[in-house]
């Protein structure tokens, strides 16, 4: 199985290749992949190295407390992180939490063969699905001790089914598996590996440092002006369609829009739509900002702190595209609305039925229950307390991980 695997891989990587040629986020891929070994060469044989793989910018939020506690706690090793999506490893690439932050090699054997030999890690620490059969596969031929963290696993998934054995065969490579919840750990002992614990998820011991930090931005202070503010993050086109109807027929209410992509022709259709007064973060200079109704976020790095002056968030990505990060927000205390695919998210199924936050599927159900935010103030704390209780029950991941790790790694 694992010789048609290589050939199918081979042939993909060379078909990325050449769609590299024609796509601007594919070349970043393959480029990027092509420095891997160059960034890797700085490790010497005798370094001491504790290696994390992300897949996306999603997965490193999830590592970044664990990483932060490794950092703490073992001071003389190198930190190694990767990724696999060049959206994630764009944005944090110059993160300090890493000694070396650089792409996965794509998964033949020969590069992971390379890889794991100059890496020699005392530790692969994996973060929630990367399970990738030649890395995998050389890990365990290497004897390096190898963990899963915030780990989710689903019924629908190939080591679940009859055929899936030789997939099975793979998580073998697994010393030990923290899982998010319950029907994780229930899945796996199906499959007959007891290796594995309920541990949670440690992005909620990240967001809960977001309350420490300082989240004050003087130019959203000016824009909200004291005034009711929907705050909605990391939206798409399907989710600005909704929000645009909305805005343009609401009265006594602002709007912070922080879209997931933010290149100028997309902003540009996104301000044309619509009616009310409008400034982007690249035009505020000079400007009252008092004076606007909605405010465009056209650069990155900045929705965490934006989230602190929501009094109601709306978090994009629910319709077909994926959810994204819904526990910023509610960290703040704030009531959360979300699109109607959110099915995949532990977290916004939690919060779906505890009613801290909400689901909607269509205009009509989109405008009713803005206006029932705006106008009720009683139904916003109501949602935002339950959504900072959630939070802050969830905490303790990291600790956890950190007590098997110190059993596993010397100092």
């Amino acid at each position: 199985m694992l010789f048609f695997y290589n050939f199918t891989a081979n042939l993909t990587f060379l078909f990325l290749r050449i769609y590299a040629l024609f796509n601007k986020k594919m070349k970043l891929f393959v480029r990027g992949r092509k420095e891997t070994f160059q960034h890797l060469s700085s490790i010497k044989k005798d370094d001491r190295v504790i290696w994390f793989h992300v897949a996306s910018l999603g997965e490193f939020e999830q590592a970044a407390p664990l990483i932060t506690a490794v950092k703490q706690n073992y001071e003389h090793h190198k930190i190694v992180i990767t990724f696999f999506s060049p959206s994630g490893y764009e944005i944090r690439k110059n993160s300090n939490l890493g000694d070396i932050i650089c792409y996965l090699p794509f998964d033949t054997r020969t590069n992971t063969k390379q890889f794991v030999e100059l890496v020699h890690p005392e530790m692969a620490i994996l973060v929630k699905y990367e399970f990738w059969p030649n890395l995998l596969h050389q890990l365990k031929r290497q004897s390096v001790p190898t963990i899963l963290v915030s780990g989710i696993f689903r019924e629908k998934q190939v080591f679940f089914k009859p055929f899936g054995i030789w997939m099975r065969k793979l998580l073998t490579s697994f010393d030990h598996f923290f899982v998010q919840d319950k029907a994780s750990k229930k899945l796996m002992d199906s499959i007959n590996f007891k290796n594995s614990s309920v541990s949670g998820d440690t992005r909620f011991d990240r967001v809960l440092k977001i309350l420490e930090q300082d989240n004050t931005l003087p130019f959203i202070s000016e824009f909200k002006d004291n005034q009711y503010t929907i705050v909605a993050g990391s939206t798409w086109r399907e989710d600005e369609a909704l929000l645009v109807n909305y805005i343009n027929q609401s009265e006594d209410e602002k709007f912070i829009i922080a879209p997931h992509t933010i290149d100028p022709n997309s902003i540009l259709k996104l301000k044309e739509s619509l009616k009310k007064e409008t400034i982007l973060y690249s035009e505020k200079e000079g400007k009252n900002l008092s004076e606007y109704t909605v405010f465009i976020i056209d650069t990155i790095g900045l929705l965490t702190k934006i989230y602190s002056y929501a009094d109601t968030a709306y978090v994009g990505g629910g319709f077909n595209t994926g959810l994204h990060n819904i526990l910023e927000p509610a960290t703040f205390g704030i009531p959360i609305v979300i699109g109607s695919e959110y099915e995949k998210f532990r977290e916004a199924l939690d919060l779906v039925h505890l009613k801290g936050c909400i689901s909607v599927q269509n205009q009509s159900a989109f405008s009713s229950i803005f206006n029932k935010l705006k106008d009720d103030i009683n139904f916003r704390n109501e949602m935002g307390g339950i959504n900072k209780t959630y939070i802050e029950s969830n905490r303790g991941a990291t600790a956890q991980i950190m007590h098997y790790i110190k059993t596993q790694i010397r100092l």
